[in-house]
């Protein structure tokens, strides 16, 4: 391998911009690839290593490019950002993402194989049709209240929706009701390819040994376990919990100055995936804390000091460094153990 080149990629639809460089800045040569282009001057090139950002496709390239055995390091695009100048263009890009490459503290998103971007294709497929789910839900309920038939939130009630638009008693145009009865068909649509998904989705945790061990832990159902699977890498790339916690944005913002610390609200700068489901768990973990009452003192002292969604914020911090422990040592969820790193 040249380890004295470096190449740094503008990835895109149809056309590449690469800006090759030796490893202390001298340039090499710029050119502007087809997707053809680039893809056969990268596999007749010696190997070296390669810099792209985190985006659309890199993954892919990724692992195109490590066959033909390149040293293929991704970015994360707000930390190439800083190394643009000026004029931004894709040349102004491709050395950008070189010399962010170059910062021997940079730090570097782990690619994905084609099995991991299946898992988090089949998450992503399961949130997108829930989503549509709820907007098709929230669009019904808004045109039957036009007619004044109303019926609470929540998908488990949109029975007394369909019961009330079927009474013959209602006030309702036929083409009202045609049409209402086109956006009942399409919710029972989706909620047929959603609970085939949910299958899949557990059907795969049943048969994988991770994330039956994230589901010991209270608040992580399988599809949280999932979603944990198919994003989160492997946890050896985070040198404690605390480390993971932040990748996840679950840290309070910093702008501390002086050697005075100022702590904000959380960054929510890291996956937000993961976090959003931690926080759901926190929220459920905390509510039936308040039904049932709860033996953990350290809950109950959040609960007291204060708001729910705060307290639920931090049990999320705590979460994830929990889960950074069980995955890097390979037990369960112990709820006796010692406080997380």
């Amino acid at each position: 391998m040249d380890d004295n080149t470096i190449i740094g990629v503008d990835l895109a639809k149809s056309v590449f911009q690469l800006h090759g460089a030796t490893c202390d800045g001298a340039v090499l040569f710029r050119k502007k690839l087809t997707r053809t282009q680039f893809q056969r001057f990268m596999l007749s090139h010696a190997p070296c290593l390669v810099a792209m950002e985190a985006c659309s496709t890199s993954h892919y390239w990724a692992r195109v490019l490590s066959e033909a055995g390149h040293d293929v390091r991704l970015l994360p695009p707000i930390y190439v950002k800083p190394f643009v100048k000026r004029q931004k263009n894709d040349a102004a890009d491709a050395e950008a993402i070189v010399e962010a490459a170059l910062r021997p503290s940079m730090s570097f998103v782990e690619p994905k194989s084609a099995d991991e971007q299946a898992l988090t294709m089949l998450v992503r497929t399961r949130d997108q049709l829930v989503s549509q789910r709820t907007d098709t839900i929230n669009a019904l309920r808004g045109h039957m209240a036009e007619f004044g038939l109303i019926a609470p939130a929540k998908t488990r009630n949109l029975g007394k929706l369909q019961a009330m638009v079927d009474a013959t008693d209602a006030d309702l145009p036929a083409l009202a009701r045609s049409l209402a009865r086109q956006h009942f068909d399409r919710i029972d649509s989706l909620s047929l390819y959603i609970d085939d998904l949910t299958r899949k989705i557990e059907a795969y945790g049943k048969r994988n040994a991770r994330v039956q061990l994230l589901r010991t832990m209270p608040g992580v159902g399988p599809i949280a376990a999932m979603v944990i699977e198919a994003f989160a890498p492997d946890m050896s790339c985070f040198e404690n919990g605390r480390s993971f916690s932040a990748w996840l944005g679950l840290v309070p913002r910093q702008h501390s100055s002086g050697g005075k610390a100022r702590l904000g609200r959380t960054t929510k700068m890291g996956q937000k995936d993961i976090r959003r489901l931690l926080i759901i768990g926190a929220m459920s973990r905390i509510g039936s804390a308040g039904r049932r009452g709860t033996s953990d003192p350290w809950i109950i002292s959040k609960l007291e000091r204060k708001p729910r969604m705060l307290a639920a914020v931090a049990l999320a911090n705590k979460m994830a460094r929990q889960i950074w422990a069980m995955l890097t040592r390979g037990k369960i969820y112990n709820a006796t153990a010692a406080k997380p790193v």
